[in-house]
C-alpha cells in the first residue's frame, strides 16, 4: 500500500501542467493573427522598434483580457460601477493569471496626493503618531491632512422599550489645516485679469475668454438690471460691484426667456478655476495662469496640517516634519525607533521606506504631490505597493520600467524584476534597453517593422538566439556608439549663475550653444531643475518634455501638427467645395457620431459605452464628404494612412501638396513614420508625445532646444535616427541642450555636464564638465565608468 503512495506521489500532478500563456489569433490594433506560448513564472521580454504591435499584445490583449475576466466574477450590481470592457480581437487566449499592469500613466493630479498618500506610507505614520506622539493629538484622522474636524449635536430617537429622545454628540478630529482645506497653498484671484475698470461693459471691459457682449453673457448683463453697462467699472458703487461680481445665483427674465445671473468670481470659480489647469484649453489655462495667484497657506506654513498635528512629536520630529524628509533619511529615522508596542508597524513601515530606496526613489519626500511625479517615476511608485504584496502566481505587466533611469540604477531595477518572479509570479516587460533584454528568460521580438509593417513575431526564445536571429532587434542588440573623434566649437556661452531650485546648491555653469550638449547623472540628481528650472522659455527656447498633450478625444497627428489645415485646402480646391467639409469637428462631421466615430452610450449608474458608430463605420465623416477624392483616394483614407505612406502620397502626383509634405516630412524625421495621421493622442505614449511635439517645434524659430529624454520608448535602431536629426538641428545653427541617460547620446555628445554624485541631498553639484572623451578618460563618476563600459574602453 505504501508503495503504491509513493508512486502517485512522484507522478506529476495535473495542476501543475497548466505552465503556458497561450495566445492565438490576436489581432488587437496592428496584429497579424500573432499566436505564441508564453512560459509561466518565468520574466518574458518584448521587444520590437516602436509601434510594432508590443503593447498591443501584452496590455491590450493579455492583461485586457484578465481584467474583463476578472470583472465578470463581481456581482452585477457591483459591474454595474466598473467599465464595460470589450473583449480583445483574439481567437483563444488560455492560461491566463490575474494581471496587474503597472504603466507609466501619470499619477492623479489631485491637490492632496502626495506620494505617502498613494504608497500607504502617510497612513502608517498617521497610527505611528497617535501612538508615541507627545502630546496626544487623537487618532490617525488627526495627523491626516486630507480629514477635516467635524462637531454636530443633536437628538436621536431610541426605540427601546419606552421611546424616548436621547441627546447626542459627534465629533472627528482631522489634522486638516482649515485656511487652506489641506492643500498647502492658497489662491487669490487678481482682478486686475478680469476687467479693465476704465471700460464700461459695452466697451469690452471684461478680459474673460468667452466673455463677450455679443453673446449671452452680454445679453445677461444687459438685461438683469443690477448695474448700468454703460458706466466705468471703476465708477460703480460698492453694491453694483459686489452684484458683478460675488452675486449669489438669482433668477431674472430677459427678453421673454428665464435665466439665472450669478457673479463672475464663482461663475469662473465653477468654469474654469475648479477644473485640472492641465485639462483646459491653452487660452484658458494662460487666463488661469494670469488671474490666479498661489502663495505657500501663512497659518499651516505649506505643512497642510493643522496646529495641534504640527506640535504633536516623537523624539522631536513632528508629522510634518517627517513628511518634508528625503525618504532615505526617514528610513533611517524610523530605523531607530525601538518601541515593542508597535515593532510590527514599525517593521512595515521601514520596509516600504527602504523599497524606495532600492527602487531608486529614495530622494523623494512623503509630501511631494503625485501629480509633479515624471511617468518613470510614477511606475516605480506604483511598483512598491507590489514589492511587499503576499501575492503570487499573478502576472506583471511593465511598460519599459527603465524609463527615467541612468544606467547605475538598471542593475537594481533589474534586481527587483527578478525576485518578483522568483516569488512565482509571470513577469512580463515591454522594453528596449539591451541591460533588461540581457536578463530575460524568454524574449519575443515583434517585427518587423512599424503600423502596417509590424505586427508580426520574428522571434521567439532565448536571448542567445535572438542574438543569432537576425531579426532587427537581434542585430542592434550589442551596438555601441562610438566616441566622436572631433567635437564642434561652441559660438557662446549660456551662464546659470547660483541655481537653487529643488535640491541644487547654489549651481554655476556655462551650457555651450551651437552644440549637442547633454546634461546627465543619476535619478534624483538635479539634471530637469537645473535645465527646466534656469533656462527660462522665452522666445529663443523652444522646450519639449513628455508632459501630456492637451487636447480631446477627437486630437490626432493631423489635427495637432496643422496638418489638416493644408489637407482640407487641398480636398477643397479638387473637388470645388468648402474646406470645412473636410473637418470632421465641422460642416462634414457624421450627424449620428458628431465626428467622434464613436457612440458614447451613458447608462446612468452603470459605467457609459463606447461603440464604433453604425452610420459612417467609424469614419467620422457623413457619406456626401467621402464621396470627394484626391489622388484616388478620399479624407477617411487619408487619415488612416501611415506618415511614411502619406508623405509619399502628398510629395508627388496629382495629391502634391508641399505644405502637408513638410509636416509630414518632419514627422518622420523624428521616427514618427509608422503613426496614422488620425489615430488619437490618447493613444500615444510618452516617447511618442514628446516626439509628436518635437516635429511641431521644428519649424519654430528658437534657437535653443531643450529636450527631456527623447530616446524614451525608442528601439536601439531608432537612436541612430534620433541622433543624425539632433545632428541636423545643431549643424542649422540650434544649440541642443538634451536631459538623457542613454550611452549612445552621451558618447555622441560634443559637451557633457554631469550631476550628482547622488539624488536628492547627495546631489544637486556639478561633477564633471568636459567632453565625452575626457569623461571616459578621468573615470571619476559614475556616468563617466558606465559610459567607459559601454564604449568599450
Amino acid at each position: 500500500m505504501a508503495k503504491k503512495t509513493d508512486a502517485q506521489s512522484s507522478a506529476p500532478h495535473v495542476a501543475d501542467s497548466h505552465d503556458l500563456i497561450r495566445v492565438h489569433g490576436a489581432r488587437e490594433n496592428n496584429l497579424k493573427d500573432v499566436s505564441i506560448e508564453i512560459p509561466k513564472r518565468r520574466l518574458t521580454v518584448f521587444t520590437g522598434v516602436s509601434g510594432s504591435g508590443k503593447s498591443s499584445l501584452v496590455f491590450d490583449t493579455i492583461a485586457a483580457e484578465s481584467q474583463r475576466l476578472i470583472n465578470e466574477t463581481y456581482s452585477a450590481f457591483v459591474q454595474g460601477f466598473m467599465p464595460t470592457l470589450a473583449r480583445p480581437e483574439v481567437d483563444v487566449l488560455d492560461g491566463l493569471t490575474t494581471a496587474i499592469s503597472v504603466d507609466q500613466q501619470r499619477m492623479g493630479g489631485d491637490p492632496r496626493s502626495t506620494v505617502g498618500t498613494a504608497t500607504d506610507a502617510n497612513a502608517m505614520l498617521r497610527i505611528l503618531f497617535s501612538r508615541l506622539a507627545k502630546p496626544h493629538s487623537g487618532p490617525p484622522s488627526a495627523y491626516a491632512f486630507n480629514v477635516a474636524s467635524v462637531r454636530a449635536s443633536g437628538a436621536i430617537r431610541v426605540e427601546r422599550g419606552a421611546k424616548k429622545a436621547v441627546k447626542a454628540t459627534y465629533s472627528r478630529t482631522g489634522g486638516m489645516c482649515t485656511r487652506c482645506e489641506g492643500r498647502g497653498t492658497v489662491s487669490d484671484i487678481d482682478l486686475t485679469q478680469l476687467y479693465d475698470d476704465s471700460k464700461s461693459l459695452n466697451e469690452g471691459a471684461l478680459t474673460i475668454p468667452g466673455y463677450s457682449m455679443d453673446g449671452w453673457y452680454g445679453r445677461i448683463f444687459k438685461g438683469c438690471g443690477f448695474f448700468d453697462p454703460d458706466k466705468p467699472i471703476r465708477k460703480y458703487t460698492k453694491k453694483e460691484l459686489h452684484d458683478l461680481l460675488h452675486k449669489e445665483p438669482t433668477k431674472i427674465k430677459v427678453e421673454g426667456i428665464n435665466l439665472t445671473y450669478e457673479g463672475l468670481i464663482p461663475k469662473i470659480q465653477k468654469s474654469m478655476l475648479s477644473k485640472d489647469i492641465d485639462a483646459l484649453q491653452p487660452h484658458i489655462r494662460a487666463f488661469v495662469e494670469r488671474a490666479m495667484t498661489f502663495t505657500v497657506c501663512p497659518e499651516c506654513d505649506g505643512t497642510r496640517l493643522s496646529e495641534a498635528a504640527r506640535s504633536s512629536k516623537i523624539k522631536g520630529i513632528s508629522i510634518a516634519d517627517a513628511c518634508a524628509m528625503q525618504i532615505s533619511d526617514l528610513a533611517e529615522w524610523v530605523r531607530g525607533l525601538d518601541e515593542q508596542s508597535v515593532a510590527p508597524l514599525v517593521a512595515k513601515l521601514r520596509h516600504t521606506l527602504e523599497s524606495f530606496v532600492e527602487i531608486g526613489l529614495g530622494y523623494l519626500s512623503l509630501e511631494r504631490p503625485s501629480g509633479t511625479l515624471s511617468g518613470g517615476e510614477a511606475q516605480r511608485v506604483k511598483m512598491i505597493r507590489h514589492l511587499g504584496s503576499s501575492l503570487t502566481d499573478v502576472t506583471y505587466v511593465f511598460d519599459e520600467p527603465t524609463t527615467g533611469l541612468h544606467p547605475h540604477d538598471i542593475q537594481r531595477m533589474n534586481d527587483l524584476l527578478l525576485r518578483l518572479r522568483d516569488k512565482g509570479n509571470t513577469v512580463l516587460v515591454v522594453e528596449h534597453k539591451p541591460q533588461v533584454i540581457a536578463i530575460a528568460d524568454h524574449v519575443v521580438d515583434l517585427g518587423p517593422g512599424a503600423g502596417t509593417a509590424g505586427g508580426t513575431v520574428c522571434f521567439e526564445g532565448t536571448v542567445e538566439g535572438l542574438r543569432a536571429g537576425g531579426t532587427v532587434t537581434g542585430r542592434h542588440l550589442d551596438d555601441r556608439a562610438a566616441l566622436k573623434e572631433t567635437v564642434r566649437k561652441p559660438t557662446g556661452t549660456l551662464e546659470i549663475r547660483g541655481a537653487t531650485t529643488h535640491n541644487l546648491r547654489g549651481v554655476d555653469v556655462g551650457i555651450p550653444l551651437g552644440v549637442l550638449t547633454v546634461v546627465t547623472g543619476v535619478a534624483g540628481s538635479g539634471k530637469s531643475s537645473l535645465v527646466h528650472g534656469s533656462i527660462p522659455a522665452d522666445e529663443g527656447v523652444v522646450s519639449v518634455d513628455q508632459g501630456a498633450i492637451r487636447g480631446s478625444r477627437r486630437s490626432n497627428p493631423a489635427t495637432y501638427t496643422g496638418l489638416l489645415d493644408p489637407i482640407r485646402k487641398a480636398f477643397a480646391k479638387a473637388n470645388g467645395v468648402k474646406p470645412a467639409l473636410f473637418s470632421a469637428n465641422s460642416e462634414g462631421a457624421c450627424p449620428n457620431c458628431n465626428g467622434v466615430g464613436v457612440v458614447y452610450t451613458d447608462l446612468a449608474i452603470m459605467a457609459g459605452v463606447a461603440s464604433t458608430c453604425e452610420e459612417c463605420e467609424g469614419k467620422r465623416y457623413q457619406a456626401a464628404v467621402l464621396e470627394y477624392h484626391l489622388g484616388g483616394r478620399d479624407i477617411s483614407e487619408v487619415l488612416a494612412m501611415p506618415v511614411n505612406e502619406a508623405e509619399e502620397f502628398f510629395g508627388a502626383g496629382e495629391a502634391h501638396t508641399p505644405a502637408a509634405h513638410r509636416v509630414l516630412g518632419r514627422l518622420a524625421d523624428v521616427g514618427l513614420g509608422y503613426l496614422s495621421l488620425g489615430q488619437p493622442l490618447t493613444t500615444l505614449s510618452g516617447g511618442e508625445r514628446q516626439r509628436l511635439k518635437l516635429a511641431t517645434h521644428m519649424a519654430d524659430k528658437g534657437g535653443v532646444y531643450v529636450l527631456d529624454e527623447p530616446t524614451t520608448g525608442l528601439h536601439l535602431a531608432d537612436v541612430e535616427q534620433l541622433l543624425g536629426l539632433l545632428d541636423r538641428l545643431v549643424d542649422s545653427g540650434k544649440s541642443v541642450i538634451v536631459v538623457e541617460h542613454h550611452p549612445a547620446v552621451m558618447a555622441h555628445a560634443d559637451w557633457i555636464i554631469d550631476l550628482g554624485p547622488g539624488a536628492g541631498h547627495d546631489g544637486g553639484r556639478i561633477v564633471f564638465e568636459g567632453t565625452p572623451a575626457d569623461l571616459v578618460a578621468a573615470r571619476s563618476t559614475l556616468t563617466g565608468e558606465h559610459l567607459a563600459a559601454y564604449v568599450g574602453t
